[in-house]
């Protein structure tokens, strides 16, 4: 809803100059701790995901670059990652029978 009111405020006609500059000052100042955020949001999941893949989490700073995000993911899809799997969950292993008993001898 502010945001309505700001674009209408921009929008008149006879809008004070000073107004103006000091919203777009205001604006200035927000836009950056904005883009931040952003970064932020993005950057620290890279980062455990590529750690986690074996390979350098500096290259999660591709995602600074623009269009650096799509050479990121190529390489985390195609590349052979440097990690053990996992091994199978618990439910889906063959249980360990404990060994047969010695048969009596025959004689």
């Amino acid at each position: 809803m502010q945001i309505m009111y700001f674009l209408a405020f921009l929008l008149q006609n006879d809008a004070d100059a000073a107004a103006v500059e000091h919203a777009a000052m205001a604006m200035l100042a927000i836009i950056p701790i904005i883009i931040l955020i952003g970064l932020a949001i993005i950057v620290i999941p890279f980062w455990f995901i590529c750690k986690k893949a074996g390979f350098s989490p500096w290259l999660t700073l591709l995602n600074i670059i623009p269009m650096g995000n799509l050479v990121l993911i190529y390489i985390l899809a195609f590349a052979e990652w440097k990690v053990v799997p996992a091994p199978p969950p618990v439910w889906q292993q063959q249980p360990t029978y404990p060994p047969r008993p010695p048969y009596p001898p025959q004689g």
